[in-house]
C-alpha cells in the first residue's frame, strides 16, 4: 500500500475512534416517557436535557456533541476558568451547561421562543455545581443587537456556536450577530456539519471579516471544528 493510502486509513481509523468515544458521552433511555430527554456526560457530570421533538432548536445535535468534547479535552489550551463566554443558538443548553460546568461566566441565547426550555436544562444541571451562575438570553440573530447587546458591553473571551448555519434565511443576520459580539481579542470556537452548498458560501462570506482557522474535521460525520478571530482592520 503506498503512503498516501496509508495515511488515509490511520486518518479514517482516528476519525472514528474520536467519534466513538464521543457519542459514547451520550445515553438514551429505553424507557418511554411523556418527555424526550437524553443523559449526557460531560466533564465529571451527568447532563441531563430535555428536547423538544418539533423544533431544531430543542435537539441535541452531534455537533454540540463535539464542541462539548472539545472544551472537555482541550481545558489547558482554551481554559474557560472565569472567562466571559457566549454561546449562540443555545438550544439545549448542552455547550452552555459544559462551559459553565468548567468554570465560565455564560450567557447562553437563542429566540424567544426556545428560552423556556433552555433555562430549565440550564438551572436543572448547573445550579450548586458551578463557579458562576449562567445566565439565559433572548438573541435573534441581527435583530435589536444594540439595545440588547450594546458593543460597549460587549467583554466576550469566547463565543461557542455549534450547528447554526442550516436550512434557515438568516445567514446574513448570523454574520453581522458575530460581528457585533466580536472585540479584537474574542475567540470564536465554532462546529458546523456540512449538508448543503449553502454551509461552503457562508464559510466565504465568514472569512471576509474573520480568520478562520480549522482545528479538527469528523469526516465519518460531515463535521468541521473552527477557530476564528476578527480580521485587524487597523492594519487592512
Amino acid at each position: 500500500m503506498d503512503p498516501e493510502a496509508q495515511k488515509g486509513d490511520r486518518e479514517d481509523d482516528n476519525d472514528k475512534k474520536v467519534v466513538a468515544e464521543i457519542m459514547a458521552r451520550c445515553f438514551i433511555p429505553t424507557l418511554v416517557t411523556a418527555t424526550s430527554w437524553e443523559e449526557f456526560h460531560f466533564v465529571g457530570h451527568e447532563i441531563r436535557i430535555t428536547e423538544a421533538m418539533d423544533c431544531y432548536g430543542a435537539v441535541v445535535w452531534p455537533s454540540a456533541l463535539v464542541l462539548c468534547y472539545f472544551l472537555e479535552t482541550n481545558v489547558k489550551q482554551y481554559n474557560m476558568i472565569d472567562k466571559n463566554v457566549i454561546e449562540i443558538g443555545a438550544g439545549t443548553g448542552l455547550v452552555s451547561i459544559v462551559a459553565s460546568l468548567l468554570g465560565a461566566h455564560v450567557t447562553a441565547t437563542d429566540l424567544p421562543e426556545l428560552l423556556g426550555n433552555l433555562q430549565y436544562n440550564i438551572s436543572r444541571n448547573t445550579k450548586m455545581k458551578c463557579k458562576h451562575l449562567p445566565q439565559v438570553k433572548e438573541l435573534s440573530w441581527g435583530i435589536a443587537l444594540d439595545k440588547n447587546f450594546p458593543r460597549s458591553s460587549n467583554n466576550f473571551d469566547y463565543i461557542l456556536a455549534a450547528d447554526v448555519v442550516y436550512a434557515h434565511p438568516f445567514l446574513e443576520e448570523l454574520l453581522i450577530t458575530f460581528d457585533h459580539l466580536c472585540k479584537e481579542t474574542t475567540i470564536i470556537l465554532w462546529v458546523m456539519k456540512f449538508r448543503l452548498e449553502k454551509e461552503n458560501k457562508f464559510v466565504d462570506r465568514f472569512k471576509e471579516l474573520f480568520d478562520l482557522e480549522e482545528i479538527s474535521s469528523f469526516p465519518s460525520l460531515n463535521i468541521k471544528l473552527y477557530k476564528a478571530m476578527k480580521k485587524n482592520r487597523r492594519s487592512a
